[in-house]
């Protein structure tokens, strides 16, 4: 599904991280975070977000955690990357 209103009616806790594309054909990642963040929910607040991009140039990283991503990985995955991220993420139970 593209669009990312998606995580806004789902019930908290429902996804424990969120992978965004950058490049989406309706609402680009940057902008789906933005509005992710702006809702008036803390899960959506504080959900993790992840960018997975071919876009790896430190700008990109930057442009990413400015919109409110937690973390960005570039593209192709690293799956040492992938497996850090993931635990880093989702260990804080």
């Amino acid at each position: 599904m593209y669009h990312c209103f998606v995580i806004i009616k789902c019930e908290d806790g429902y996804y424990d991280i969120v992978f965004m594309d950058i490049q989406m054909p309706r609402m680009n990642g940057y902008d789906a975070t933005r509005a992710i963040r702006a809702m008036h929910r803390n899960y959506c607040r504080q959900v993790p977000i992840v960018a997975m991009t071919a876009n790896a140039f430190a700008e990109d990283v930057q442009a990413a955690k400015t919109v409110g991503m937690n973390e960005h990985i570039a593209k192709p995955l690293d799956l040492r990357i992938l497996a850090r991220t993931l635990k880093r993420w989702l260990s804080k139970e």
